[in-house]
């Protein structure tokens, strides 16, 4: 009889990256068509609303205070890309954006890895809080927020506006 135990996953090491690194934008990318299928409705809206809803989500590369890659060490040339997460300013707080984990990876602590490396990069910029928001059709990502002790806090802008239905969240950095 054979043996065929399941092979041990490759091991996983954090990258503080650029913005630009070609890895994170192929992550982002991969976030924001996993998103539109999430989020498709078959209502028409108004132009105006979709640009002020695709504003409020944008990340200009000027705010972007770290962007972190979780990296597989699989024997592929530098590892493969398996989560990213960044924070940015946002009115002087420091906000959570674009948190991925590859499909197929979930499951293995990679947001927690993430976000872990996020308070770490908060704490050596001095920020007393890291905020988020995330979407109500994400239970996924709420899940996660509430397991690592991020708290419910109110809407803020620019989200109110053109997402009311958004969660928000925050964590003292301590």
């Amino acid at each position: 009889m054979t043996n065929t135990a399941p092979s041990a996953l490759p091991p996983l090491h954090l990258e503080r990256v650029a913005f630009d690194d070609p890895r994170a934008v192929a992550l982002r990318d991969a976030m924001d068509a996993e998103m539109t299928v999430r989020y498709h409705r078959d209502v028409v809206e108004p132009v105006a609303v979709v640009e002020a809803r695709n504003a409020a989500l944008t990340v200009h590369p000027s705010n972007v205070l770290a962007t972190v890659l979780v990296v597989a060490d699989d024997g592929a040339d530098g590892g493969t890309p398996v989560g990213h997460a960044l924070v940015q300013s946002r009115d002087g707080e420091w906000e959570v954006k674009r948190v991925i984990v590859a499909d197929g990876q979930r499951g293995r602590g990679i947001g927690r890895l993430l976000m872990a490396e996020l308070e770490t990069v908060a704490r050596e910029g001095g920020a007393s809080r890291l905020i988020l928001q995330t979407g109500d059709r994400q239970p996924d990502a709420v899940a996660l927020y509430e397991k690592i002790g991020f708290t419910r806090i109110p809407t803020y802008e620019p989200y109110v506006t053109t997402i009311p239905q958004s969660i928000c969240f925050e964590k003292p950095i301590v």
